[in-house]
């Protein structure tokens, strides 16, 4: 038995909507686990982040709340966005940029005691930022703009 060609067609794209269709779910799936929301430390505060779910949490890193730990990996710090605080603690290689007074973004999930604990730490880096390999040329560059 043969379809006719318009019967055809239309096989095909009901075809092509359900393989879309499954593709979108096995992705949903996929990536459910990796979903993490953004919430602020005054966000934390307020209780509008529940413990035990993946989230991000950004904010400055508070002056003088930097504490590295007796071996060598552990850290632990406060991200405030000047409403809110949080205590963060993170075990692993915190980044270059990663310092007092700048930003950073935390990945990880909130403890029942109110400590966020981090599996990842990201820093952010201000808009002048040069790269090591630039030398001194971001400095020249600085000063050129400025002498305008």
């Amino acid at each position: 038995m043969t379809l006719a060609p318009k019967h055809q067609r239309l096989v095909l794209v009901l075809l092509a909507v359900a393989a879309l269709i499954g593709a979108v779910m096995l992705a949903m799936w996929g990536l459910s686990d990796r979903a993490a929301y953004f919430r602020t430390p005054q966000d934390v505060a307020a209780g509008r982040a529940e413990v035990g779910v993946p989230l991000r949490l950004g904010g400055m890193v508070e002056k003088g709340s930097i504490q590295r730990m007796p071996d060598g990996v552990s850290v632990a710090f406060v991200l405030t966005d000047g409403v809110g605080q949080v205590p963060v603690r993170f075990t692993g290689i915190v980044p270059d940029l990663f310092k007092e007074n700048s930003g950073a973004i935390a990945e990880g999930q909130l403890g029942r005691d109110g400590t966020f604990v981090a599996d990842n730490i990201l820093a952010k880096h201000d808009e002048r930022y040069m790269p090591p390999q630039m030398g001194n040329q971001a400095a020249e560059l600085m000063t050129r703009e400025t002498a305008k």
